[in-house]
């Protein structure tokens, strides 16, 4: 998947990386190269946490399908 990324520097030197797709995922480095390896690590975070959700609140009697992307 491919994912669209702002890279912003903070007043205390860091560069913060947001992901605008995904809402509330943002990290940060001390350079551009760490910031990118670091929202690379949060988009997988906050995609494994949103289907850790969908997963609990989906019919139980339904059986679950994984597929990778």
């Amino acid at each position: 998947m491919v994912f669209h990324v702002t890279l912003n520097k903070a007043e205390d030197g860091w560069v913060v990386a947001e992901c605008p797709a995904l809402p509330g995922c943002v990290s940060q480095g001390r350079t551009e190269q760490e910031a990118l390896e670091n929202i690379k690590e949060a988009i997988a975070a906050w995609l494994w946490a949103e289907d850790q959700k969908a997963a609990r609140s989906g019919d139980p009697g339904k059986p679950e399908i994984l597929v990778t992307v």
